[in-house]
């Protein structure tokens, strides 16, 4: 898995960031993006809101486009990985996780509107990457790992195709529900969620035998 520098770890001169300051700002920009839609918001308005001076907001993120990103990333950590026994129980818990935070207007309205942005902003793609996906690649390794203690898996073998199965891994998930949540407005259900997980289980095994 690449390995990327996260923006909102930077070094950063000046006062300690408040930990209450930020969930503040944050909670105030997902809210202020369901009222107001992306081309609307602003920093000003997302000061006004979580009640700190707009040069508080500049001292921590850049513009708005980092702010809106941190705003969701924070939303997508709450994802965890219980162990229910199986490897296909676990995706299933999983998935049905994402799906309820996609159903969240605060998640939905900013997810769409960064991916949208990020289409031209570069910089705004990678700090995606970072904040979010690589990010949440973490779930896919924890669960990979488990199912080989289970001996649901083989054993890794080669380091770099690892490392390319877990890309392709939260791909397949993530651009699943993401496209049945938001793009085709279906169900992510759980029978959907059972026939996801059987097909990703089934093909994780041919997949791991040529890894």
């Amino acid at each position: 898995m690449c390995s990327r520098t996260n923006p909102r770890h930077s070094p950063r001169t000046g006062r300690p960031r408040s930990t209450e300051a930020d969930a503040a700002i944050l909670e105030a920009t997902r809210e202020a993006l369901v009222e107001l839609g992306w081309s609307k918001l602003t920093m000003g308005d997302v000061a006004g809101r979580a009640g700190v001076a707009k040069t508080t907001l500049y001292r921590r993120w850049a513009n708005k486009n980092e702010l809106v990103v941190d705003a969701v990333a924070v939303l997508f950590d709450e994802l965890e990985l219980p162990d229910l026994g199986s490897l296909q129980a676990d995706i299933e818990h999983v998935v049905l996780q994402f799906a309820a935070l996609l159903e969240r207007p605060e998640t939905k309205t900013a997810l769409m509107a960064v991916v949208a942005e990020s289409t031209r902003d570069e910089p705004l793609r990678e700090r995606i990457r970072a904040s979010i996906v690589d990010r949440q690649k973490r779930l896919v390794l924890a669960g990979r790992k488990r199912a080989q203690q289970r001996g649901e898996l083989p054993a890794d073998r080669d380091p770099v195709a690892v490392d390319a199965i877990d890309d392709l891994i939260f791909d397949v998930v993530a651009g699943a529900v993401v496209h049945r949540a938001l793009v085709s407005a279906e169900p992510v259900d759980e029978p959907w969620v059972a026939r996801l997980s059987a097909l990703l289980v089934g093909g994780l095994g041919a997949v791991a035998a040529h890894g």
